[in-house]
């Protein structure tokens, strides 16, 4: 029997971005209330055979997230300038943006843990795994509290509620419900694939990784924290897609509970309009993916 496709997305600047198996579309709301929805296919990287091979699809999976999702944000971005009467964004400055934002992130969760470590806490223990242990913590409570600083910011939230509105979508359509507003609100705005979950499972995975990694020297400990993160990333991935796919068992649900409690922050409860997004985006990679499946039985 086919494994049975799962949608997810993202959130984006006033809109929803939701993948397909063939597809991506983009929904923006714009300023005069109008949605502006975009569609693109899918590069056949992000669907071919290596995709759905374990550990390879994690590579696969972080490097559509990282330019999907990028160009996802670009465009909402682009489309929200252009409608509020600013000139056009350049992309260089676009892509200089995001390349900041992920250095800075590396610097905030993998960079700051390391040095508070080295320098509060190495000082009065001589074991490297409880040294580990405390960075990992370190870790996972900068990333609380960063999630809960941004989530004070207007626009931010804002977001979140678009990131409450596409979770509800892909759930109500999972559920089998028919895709219209009414139906759609009243499901959860939590679930199990989502992006912050997997953070979360990268946080608590890279406490064991950099537990088995020699670390004799700060600058070896430095370059283990940058090396080792695509390998963390990929071990997630396929904790993730685990839990996802066994979510109904007593014992991964406990598992999962600590990412789906993260998502109270991540995710605020929608309005209508936002709810019309991601139903718009959602039906919109149906309806290619359901073309797709037609002109392949002709």
């Amino acid at each position: 029997m086919a494994e049975s496709f799962h949608y997810g997305g993202q959130a984006v600047i006033e809109g929803v971005m939701i993948r397909g198996k063939e597809g991506v579309a983009i929904s923006v709301r714009q300023p005069n209330g109008q949605l502006n929805v975009v569609t693109q296919p899918l590069a056949g990287i992000y669907k071919g055979r290596l995709r759905k091979m374990p550990f390879i699809r994690g590579i696969i999976a972080l490097i559509e997230t990282l330019v999907l999702g990028t160009q996802s944000l670009l465009h909402s971005a682009q489309v929200a300038a252009a409608e509020e009467g600013g000139e056009k964004i350049p992309t260089a400055v676009l892509w200089g943006t995001v390349a900041v934002s992920l250095a800075l992130g590396v610097a905030l969760f993998f960079m700051v843990p390391l040095f508070a470590t080295r320098y509060l806490i190495d000082p009065y223990i001589e074991s490297a795994l409880l040294s580990n242990l405390f960075e990992g913590l370190i870790r996972i409570g900068i990333f609380v509290a960063y999630l809960k600083l941004i989530s004070l910011i207007p626009d931010i939230r804002k977001v979140f509620a678009y990131h409450g509105a596409e979770h509800k979508a892909v759930n109500a359509f999972e559920a089998g419900v028919p895709l219209d507003v009414e139906s759609v609100k009243r499901y959860s705005t939590a679930h199990a694939r989502c992006g912050t979950a997997f953070l979360f499972i990268v946080l608590i995975v890279a406490i064991f990784v950099f537990a088995l990694v020699p670390q004799p020297t700060l600058w070896m400990r430095i370059l283990s924290r940058i090396a080792l993160i695509p390998v963390i990333a990929v071990i997630s991935y396929e904790i993730m897609k685990f839990g996802a796919s066994h979510s109904k068992n007593r014992v991964v649900q406990i598992l999962l509970a600590p990412g789906l409690l993260l998502q109270a922050i991540t995710t605020r409860e929608p309005d209508d309009s936002q709810i019309e997004a991601a139903i718009s985006a959602l039906n919109e990679v149906i309806k290619i993916d359901q073309t797709a499946d037609s002109s392949c039985t002709t």
